[in-house]
């Protein structure tokens, strides 16, 4: 059996951002940015004050911020309340079985914080975190969706463990045991998507980080092979218990998967198992001027995998919404848009889309694409009331995706949505060139001030 735990410990423990190719150093900043501008945006969140108030705690030891607001809490505490900010609007990017950076940028923003790193280290720390949750994702063949688990909420306990533990400088033993901490501090169920645990669980995963980082910077032990072992956390999560623990990692010869594999960044904020087919009603209700009260019916067909995530067949809240297959076509038709205006109790509960959406027919496969919960692709089917038919055809990738990437303009114009009017059009454009330029910056206090 490989010794896996510690493989990846040593390569947590030695990465340095001139070991990462620069191709990966762009996707990573392009990340952190989007998720910033999303963090900020969902900060406004009633759940994010909730989460704070019930959960983050302020004394001697206050070193990191919320953000926006710059006030100061400990430091796995603000991972928390940031990392459900960066998730609760569901705006977040996609990838690798789950949402790596908003796990991710909230750990290292408030870790870097606290320990002065600079924008080299919080680029590292990234692609270190990023790397280890790709490592542990190609060693599983079946989607963690299958067997109710939340990937992100899993996988990205880890992964957080292993940014903090590089911006600590830990030795490769102390990464290696802050991985193994990590691996009982995962934890996370679909059955919870389209209620507010599911951004909660998403920054307990970011909180879980910072803490296992720290107790293995004390001296508390955890099982060197937890990760690998017969009863370890691939083992123990795996569905089928297919899991490849065999396998042995090397640095010198590893994909960087941040690289191949990338990220791939929303248009909508709702769940990206809705996007494909959201492309599709959209190109058709534009193409074809359709509107909402020309509209039959409309049917989708899309993965079984991803129907379970999208469980709201009636949706009346827009956190229900957000899992909902019928509202993403409903929204389509009605607004041409799927957007944050859309996204609102006000706007789910129209009459005209609460009329749509019983209109709305869904057919899946169980096939699924390779290293991913989601359908090979998805397509639309549009009949009007006077018996016309409008098909999308098959749907493979996303706008946004790493294969239909958004440009740099595309990328800065969500950031500034994001952030909205509370700040000057120069700071906001300030915030983005600086985050874009992360290696540049002499630490988290840069973008902060902002």
């Amino acid at each position: 059996m490989a010794a896996l735990t510690a493989e990846l410990g040593h390569f947590v423990s030695s990465l340095t951002l001139a070991d990462i190719p620069p191709e990966a150093q762009a996707v990573a900043k392009t990340g952190i940015t989007d998720c910033f501008g999303v963090m900020i945006a969902g900060a406004r969140d009633p759940v994010v004050a909730l989460l704070d108030r019930e959960m983050a705690g302020s004394d001697g030891t206050a070193l990191a911020s919320l953000i926006p607001s710059g006030k100061k809490r400990n430091v796995d505490d603000a991972a928390l309340v940031n990392g459900a900010a960066a998730h609760v609007l569901d705006y977040d990017d996609v990838t690798l079985d789950g949402h790596p950076s908003a796990v991710l940028v909230p750990a290292i923003m408030a870790q870097g914080e606290a320990g002065g790193a600079s924008g080299s280290e919080l680029l590292t720390a990234y692609v270190a975190g990023y790397e280890v949750w790709a490592e542990l994702l190609v060693r599983e063949p079946v989607p963690l969706h299958q067997k109710g688990w939340h990937p992100t909420a899993v996988r990205g306990a880890v992964a957080a463990a292993a940014a903090c533990a590089r911006l600590r400088r830990l030795s490769p033993e102390k990464c290696q045991t802050a991985l193994a901490i990590a691996t009982s501090m995962a934890g996370g169920l679909v059955a919870n998507f389209g209620s507010l645990t599911k951004c909660f669980q998403v920054g307990r995963a970011a909180q879980s980080g910072v803490i296992a980082a720290r107790l293995a910077d004390a001296g508390l032990t955890a099982s060197p092979d937890a990760l690998e072992h017969q009863s370890g956390f691939l083992a123990a999560l795996s569905p089928t218990g297919q899991a490849d623990r065999s396998r042995a990692f090397n640095p010198r010869e590893k994909e960087w998967h941040l690289a191949s594999q990338g990220l791939n960044l929303k248009r909508y904020p709702i769940c990206y198992a809705t996007h494909r087919a959201i492309d599709a009603a959209l190109d058709l209700s534009t193409n074809h001027d359709l509107k909402a009260t020309d509209v039959d019916r409309i049917r989708v067909s899309t993965g079984e995998m991803q129907m379970l995530m999208l469980r709201n067949e009636r949706p009346k809240t827009a956190f229900e919404a957000k899992f909902s297959m019928q509202f993403a076509m409903a929204s389509s038709l009605v607004a041409r848009s799927v957007g944050l205006s859309q996204l609102t109790d006000a706007f789910v509960s129209r009459n005209d889309v609460q009329s749509l959406i019983p209109r709305v027919s869904i057919t899946t496969t169980k096939e699924t694409m390779n290293g991913s919960a989601f359908a090979p692709s998805e397509s639309v089917e549009i009949t009007t009331t006077g018996g016309q038919v409008f098909a999308s055809g098959p749907v493979v990738h996303a706008k946004g995706s790493m294969q239909r990437p958004l440009s740099r303009d595309e990328l800065q114009g969500k950031f500034l949505d994001c952030l909205g009017d509370d700040l000057a059009a120069s700071a906001k454009t300030t915030a983005f060139e600086k985050l874009m330029n992360l290696e540049r910056l002499n630490g988290a206090s840069d973008l902060l001030s902002l």
